[in-house]
């Protein structure tokens, strides 16, 4: 009996482990992620939908499913199981555009902040024709299939349920939104914002989801050249990430963010496998690639508690922000703002200076290593004209003992090489993170 008990307290902790353990960085058997999503876009990009056209029963059919797996996931319903049906009279079209929405939302946790939002949105629809720059040439182009957009809603309910599950962690509310007839001209999208959603002025920012799945081609990042957004992409450049997305300024292709970004709401439009051209002849459910999308899954969700927490982006022009400094009237330009990027050892890349400097001198402190202390530190600072670094400061911090050694290594920096604003040399402002992580024993 004895011996019984000893062998089930030796199994007992395994058995936790692989319950528990993080699927991300298990490759010894396929994640519960991995199995819902390929079900999910196994379902909606199946011929039984007959491309979730808008108006279609296909349509209905898709928005149901939708409707049921947020539910399943723990968030509430905006609208009921079959979405909101809406209809729009079009100029070009003399019939009414028909087509529904689905949504659901999670409440945040501060009293404040709850009644501000973020939303996170995907296309519903998939059968349509949509233009694409291909080499410079704008081409028509039929959309059908698992990475237009089933990988994108996959993605979206998988993000209902991490986000329901995390919600005491968000300030702000989230919204999940699947919108009906994207591909005409974000039908689905402007109806929300103008008709359906009666708080639209309270939407500090919007996430798309546009075609993810397809890694191999790239990870991608679009912002308008939102200088907050921008911000928060380099920030999370500098931290521990499963994956990062590459920050493009050029237009991936017309989508849902430009109808919020028509409301002045900054939004982040992340892809795979449209940038830079799409091919539709491989768009098929063999093509998506699973694993690569669970690792864009947690960025994405990192992402979007940083906006939930985080100040309100604001929506500023990047050459308004640039005359504001030119005339004197702010202290410095933000870092990936300036026409010039400054420079750390010859690279314009945070990373290379957290690479090259920071963590080379780093000394962990003693006191915190025996307490076991570890965590994050923020902290921006400013690269004057002339290179060097000033006005370091810690805009969060784990604990003292970190935030001291993490301000003491950045400040003796050696000089940068500046930024530049249409050829005159300036001030420029960047927030970097600093890791402290302890080695497990083994």
């Amino acid at each position: 009996m004895r011996r019984l008990l000893l062998l089930f307290c030796l199994l007992a902790p395994l058995s936790i482990y692989a319950q528990y353990r993080n699927p991300l960085y298990s490759d010894l058997t396929e994640s519960e992620v991995v199995r819902e999503m390929k079900e999910d876009v196994g379902y909606l990009a199946s011929a039984a939908l007959e491309g979730r056209a808008a108006g279609s029963d296909g349509e209905l059919e898709a928005a149901r499913y939708v409707a049921g797996r947020f539910q399943a996931q723990g968030a509430d319903l905006l609208y009921g199981s079959d979405g909101d049906l809406f209809g729009i009279k079009r100029e070009s079209d003399s019939d009414t555009l028909r087509s529904r929405n689905v949504a659901a939302f999670i409440t945040g946790y501060d009293k404040k902040l709850k009644d501000k939002y973020v939303v996170v949105c995907a296309r519903l629809d998939n059968l349509g024709t949509a233009t694409v720059n291909v080499n410079g040439t704008p081409v028509s182009r039929t959309y059908y299939g698992a990475n237009g957009n089933a990988s994108g809603l996959a993605m979206l309910i998988q993000l209902a349920g991490r986000l329901n599950t995390n919600r005491v962690l968000l300030k702000r509310s989230v919204i999940l939104l699947a919108c009906g007839s994207s591909l005409q001209d974000g039908a689905g999208s402007w109806y929300f914002l103008n008709r359906s959603f009666g708080a639209s002025s309270d939407i500090d920012a919007a996430v798309e989801l546009n075609m993810l799945g397809t890694a191999s081609g790239g990870f991608y990042v679009y912002t308008a050249s939102n200088a907050d957004l921008n911000k928060l992409v380099s920030v999370m450049s500098s931290t521990l990430q499963p994956v990062h997305p590459q920050l493009v300024t050029k237009e991936p292709c017309p989508s849902d963010h430009r109808i919020f970004y028509d409301r002045k709401i900054p939004s982040a439009f992340f892809t795979t496998g449209m940038y830079p051209e799409y091919n539709s002849e491989k768009d098929t459910p063999s093509i998506v690639e699973y694993d690569s999308m669970e690792r864009e899954l947690e960025y994405i969700y990192n992402f979007i508690v940083e906006l939930a927490n985080g100040s309100k982006p604001d929506f500023d022009p990047t050459e308004a922000v640039k005359e504001l400094y030119l005339t004197g009237r702010t202290g410095a330009v933000p870092y990936y703002e300036c026409d010039v990027r400054p420079s750390f050892l010859g690279s314009p890349d945070p990373a290379v200076f957290l690479r090259k400097w920071v963590y080379v001198y780093l000394r962990y402190p003693k006191q915190a290593q025996a307490q076991g202390i570890q965590g994050r530190v923020t902290v921006d600072f400013i690269i004057d004209e002339t290179g060097k670094v000033v006005e370091v400061k810690a805009l969060k911090s784990s604990h003292p003992l970190l935030e001291e050694e993490a301000l003491r290594v950045i400040k003796a920096s050696p000089d940068w090489k500046p930024g530049k604003v249409r050829g005159k040399k300036v001030r420029s402002e960047i927030s970097i993170n600093v890791e402290f992580r302890l080695e497990k024993k083994k």
